[in-house]
């Protein structure tokens, strides 16, 4: 058979006409060759998640990289922290708050086809609050007692409990649906229903996503076809790497300090948002001196909050009179309970017994805002004749391991990132090592009922107690501070709940 080799001006010809015909169709499209390929989204991350399941381990960085991305809830937690319908399209709660009868979505299918309806949530559940759980939220399903499938689209929760809460927490990344055939690989291969599915983790580099075509919610209009989560822990490496256009945005830029090196660029965007991050130095209330209120008080009146948040993150930050932010319902302003006095801090200590200060250490994570805080409070705290030493302790590690299990420590600092979470204060066990009936009651209170408004006038109540009774020292709400390309649209300013979500993300024209 004759091969035939064309002329080189007969094959210029043939590129042309293809390169003109395909510039023809954008035409008709109204778009221009680079306008119609922008559908890719590289976001940096400064942590890297230790795995891809939210269902069976705690880091935040989990949740940013697959909620709402890859794994969805049987309800979702909106920018503005409402409760919306997902998976289950609607709910009724019986009179007594002790039975949730849900409809779900249908047809909905996981990444890999395997049917999503009564029968996967029902085991998504049951892992979750079964006796081999590790689910990091496990007390989130305590009160569900049993839990029953009547249809394919008809999923009923019987509680044991009235659990106010419940719906809420049905909204966390440790209660997205997971699938039964697909569960046990999550980790590293994590199969979900949502908008985009995984391709590839490149461990020390990045984690790759691309579009689900067949995603079920037909309402929803995903524009981007592929996002590349690439981890970043250096801060000058993060600025760097938005100015070159390596990354095109960083949701949670690590370094306030370089926010104003931003000012005037062209190209890149800041915002300045509300988080959960709650950064608290706390102590062991079973301790000497930390069992004392008085000694406890003394600390905080040393404190001058602005000038930690100064020091510690570039003035951008807002300061706390208890564990709750002014995102939360019911939020009171309790920054004046033990406002900055060093005078009456010393005659605190010395009517506990502690005249001449006394001497403690700090267990400081290496995240910047904890010794950067921990560094102001240290000369705050000299200035009452109290020696706080620093220490150093790796995060999550050996941090978990001192404080967390053993609490064996005097002190730490940490920011507690999970919404709404004023009740850490009423677990036991739990490093604070905090016991307070009153406050207790609270806590039980508050998910006897699911009225809105009584829950806000709750937990009003409950700040007051831990501002007076100070298990911690309150110090302020990180912001999120965001970076990012200006032609981007639809990532959220404000972190109701740690995440990226990426589903009404798009370039615009």
């Amino acid at each position: 058979m004759m091969k035939v080799s064309l002329a080189p001006s007969v094959r210029l010809v043939r590129r042309l006409s293809l390169g003109a015909a395909v510039s023809v169709g954008l035409v008709f499209l109204g778009l221009t060759p680079a306008e119609a390929a922008k559908t890719t989204l590289t976001l940096g991350m400064t942590v890297e998640p230790t795995g891809l399941d939210p269902t069976i381990a705690a880091p935040v960085a989990i949740g940013q990289v697959t909620w709402q991305n890859i794994f969805e809830g049987l309800v979702a937690i909106d920018e503005a922290g409402k409760v919306q319908p997902q998976l289950a399209k609607s709910w009724e709660v019986s009179p007594d708050g002790l039975v949730y009868t849900f409809k779900l979505q249908s047809p909905v299918k996981f990444h890999d086809g395997e049917a999503f309806d009564s029968a996967a949530a029902k085991f998504a559940l049951d892992r979750a609050r079964g006796a081999d759980s590790v689910n990091p939220q496990k007390r989130f399903f305590t009160s569900i007692a049993s839990i029953e499938t009547p249809d394919p689209e008809t999923l009923v929760l019987r509680l044991s409990a009235p659990t106010g809460s419940l719906l809420y927490w049905l909204g966390w990344p440790a209660s997205v649906m997971v699938a039964p055939n697909s569960a046990a690989d999550d980790k590293t291969n994590p199969i979900g229903t949502g908008p985009f599915k995984f391709v590839n983790w490149a461990k020390g580099d990045k984690v790759e996503l691309e579009k689900n075509v067949d995603y079920w919610n037909k309402g929803v209009a995903v524009k981007l076809e592929k996002v590349t989560f690439r981890f970043v822990a250096d801060p000058q490496a993060q600025a760097a790497a938005l100015k070159s256009g390596d990354v095109d945005a960083i949701p949670e830029f690590a370094a306030p300090e370089l926010m104003s090196s931003f000012d005037g660029d062209a190209k890149l965007a800041t915002r300045i948002g509300n988080t959960e991050l709650k950064v608290v130095a706390g102590m062991n209330n079973a301790k000497k001196p930390f069992d004392d209120k008085r000694v406890r008080q003394a600390l905080m009146m040393a404190i001058d909050r602005k000038t930690v948040i100064d020091g510690a993150w570039s003035g951008l930050g807002t300061p706390i009179g208890s564990h709750y932010t002014p995102n939360d319902p019911g939020y009171v302003d309790l920054t004046g309970v033990l406002p900055y006095d060093p005078e009456k801090a010393k005659a605190l200590l010395a009517e506990a017994g502690y005249p001449s200060g006394f001497t403690f250490t700090i267990k400081s994570p290496q995240m910047a805002y904890a010794p950067r805080s921990a560094q102001v409070m240290q000369a705050m705290l000299a200035e009452i004749g109290v020696t706080m030493n620093i220490e150093p302790t790796e995060f999550p590690a050996k941090w978990v391991q001192d404080v967390m299990k053993d609490r064996a420590y005097d002190m730490t600092i940490v920011a507690h990132a999970e919404p709404l979470d004023i009740d850490i204060y009423a677990r036991d066990p739990y490093y604070f090592n905090y016991k307070n009936p009153v406050f207790d009651g609270l806590m039980k209170m508050v998910q006897e009922t699911s009225d809105p408004a009584a829950q806000a006038q709750i937990y009003g109540e409950a700040q007051k107690v831990l501002a007076e009774d100070v298990p911690a020292l309150y110090l302020f709400v990180m912001p999120k501070l965001g970076v990012w390309d200006k032609k981007l649209k639809g990532l959220w300013d404000n972190e109701p709940i740690p995440s990226n979500v990426l589903t009404n993300v798009s370039w615009e024209d």
